[in-house]
């Protein structure tokens, strides 16, 4: 039984945010004014698992960093989309190009850029300290907050429901 409201079977395909998402919404700049994002290890690890269960992960951020890409690709993810002032193209476009329905995709946002999106498509989720108006589209809110495990929150209940999520070998390592 899963504590979200909406048949998990279906789900196929993952898109996050970055900021506030899958990073804290506070960041610390760097002596540049390059901002340096945290990075949960515990998302990064459910992210990995999900892509070598055969889940399609995308990132899809405003933020235009080379440390989001170089984290992400770090972690099997082939489509992120960073500087994306508008995101519902970017999504949809990913969605077309992986075969995916609307109803196969979750997307994770937190703020009024990823309302769109989050329209678009089956199950929206928020972080617990999302923006009011996400939380009110949102088919799910995670119980943590942005950076601290909303990702490894998603896929282990989805992983869980389809009797993936420490199936195997696999699960065990990186």
């Amino acid at each position: 039984m899963s504590r979200i409201n909406y048949n998990l079977n279906l789900i196929r395909g993952i898109a996050f945010d970055v900021d506030g998402v899958l990073s804290p919404s506070t960041i610390p700049m760097g002596p540049d004014g390059v901002p340096l994002r945290m990075a949960n290890i515990k998302d990064g690890y459910a992210i990995q698992l999900a892509i070598k269960a055969g889940f399609k992960i995308c990132i899809i951020s405003g933020a235009n960093a080379t440390n989001i890409a170089v984290r992400f690709s770090s972690l099997g993810i082939n489509d992120i989309f960073l500087g994306c002032s508008h995101k519902l193209p970017v999504l949809q476009k990913w969605m077309k190009d992986n075969n995916l329905q609307a109803e196969e995709v979750a997307f994770a946002g937190d703020d009024i850029p990823d309302i769109p999106p989050m329209r678009s498509i089956g199950l929206p989720v928020a972080r617990r300290d999302a923006a009011q108006e996400v939380k009110a589209i949102a088919r799910y809110i995670t119980g943590c907050k942005g950076g601290y495990g909303v990702a490894r929150e998603l896929i282990e209940e989805i992983l869980r429901l389809n009797g993936t999520w420490m199936a195997d070998a696999t699960a065990f390592g990186w």
